[in-house]
């Protein structure tokens, strides 16, 4: 096959849309069906979904929505903008029936045997699918982390890596497309901060040392430092920023730190993959950067931007980091994970070759 079909299940919210989005003109994938809930399921696309951003895909448009089922989706590979209700029996149900599930829902990542994955930081944690068989499932489930900790991750990744994190503090201020649509009611954001994302900071405390762990065998052993995190959502419409304190068990001079996130380019497993960005982290020496409406789109939503690096007075370092909350965060971040898994030949299937 020139292209594997796809699917989408959860299709006509607002990270099924971005999925959509993502895969329209994709070299290697090629989306067949979109899937949905039983009150859409039979009916034309177009007709029941309310579009949010840019302009729908034609060929979309007029494709008719599936019952999210695995009797019914019948592509090998599927994406998942299912929410947590939906996800916590369809995902299982996919991978049992060989499918391999991209899953942006919070239900499996955490499960010992499931990857979490941002192919840059962490592409060997896809080893951790081989201990899956022991469930049944013949295909697997690859997760997204929550999307403001993909933003701390590939800001810390380089740096734990160079001098092994030990302590962080983090405060986010997240966009309000993190929250779908139609999301925050907008006399509750326009004008105001919300100093309160239900469940948030629990992910963000219990992911990060999963993304940053090490894998042995199918077996991670997490990351041994200590997170505490403060999530607040902001009137901003994408782009979730994260500023952070670290402590290092070696410390790192600012100049040092500097030099360790300029060079760092991530997995080379992942460079040339089509999503992979040329740079997954660019650094900012303006003292008034990042900014969402400056550099949230950097690398075509898929770059993350780290400015204003400086020592910190209580622990070693602290810095600010932005990324696109529903591209690298969710459904793009998902694509590459999709990628990754073609090129490292775990889908049965040879992508075509990389320029």
């Amino acid at each position: 096959m020139l292209s594997l079909p796809v699917a989408v299940l959860g299709a006509t919210g607002a990270v099924g849309q971005t999925f959509i989005r993502l895969l329209a003109d994709h070299p290697w994938f090629r989306l067949t069906e979109v899937a949905a809930s039983e009150r859409s399921a039979g009916k034309r696309y177009g007709d029941v979904v309310k579009w949010i951003e840019g302009a729908m895909p034609a060929e979309v448009a007029d494709m008719t929505v599936t019952l999210c089922d695995p009797k019914t989706v019948r592509a090998p590979l599927v994406f998942s903008a299912l929410d947590a209700a939906a996800a916590a029996d369809l995902e299982p149900a996919f991978a049992r029936d060989g499918r391999f599930v991209l899953s942006n829902a919070k239900n499996f990542r955490m499960e010992p045997d499931v990857p979490l994955v941002i192919p840059e930081v962490n592409a060997d944690h896809l080893a951790m699918l081989d201990a899956q068989k022991a469930r049944g499932w013949t295909g697997g489930v690859v997760t997204n982390a929550n999307c403001a900790a993909t933003v701390a991750a590939m800001a810390l990744a380089p740096l734990h890596e160079a001098f092994g994190l030990r302590a962080l503090f983090l405060a986010t201020m997240q966009a309000v497309s993190g929250a779908g649509y139609p999301g925050v009611p907008s006399l509750d954001i326009l004008g105001n901060v919300i100093p309160y994302i239900g469940d948030e900071e629990p992910k963000l405390e219990r992911e990060m040392q999963k993304m940053l762990g090490r894998v042995t065998g199918s077996t991670l052993a997490p990351a041994p430092f200590v997170v505490s995190a403060h999530a607040n959502r902001v009137p901003v419409e994408h782009g979730h920023t994260v500023v952070c304190a670290a402590r290092f068990e070696q410390t790192p001079t600012v100049e040092l730190a500097l030099q360790v996130l300029s060079q760092w380019r991530g997995a080379p497993a992942v460079r040339g993959l089509p999503s992979a960005p040329k740079f997954p982290l660019v650094v900012t020496d303006a003292v008034d950067r990042p900014q969402p409406r400056r550099d949230v789109t950097l690398g075509k939503g898929m770059t993350v931007t780290v400015g204003r690096v400086r020592a910190d007075t209580l622990f070693d370092l602290k810095l600010v980091a932005l990324g696109h909350n529903t591209i690298r965060g969710a459904a793009g971040g998902s694509i590459l994970n999709a990628e990754l898994l073609a090129a490292t030949g775990r889908l049965g299937w040879t992508p075509p070759a990389r320029p």
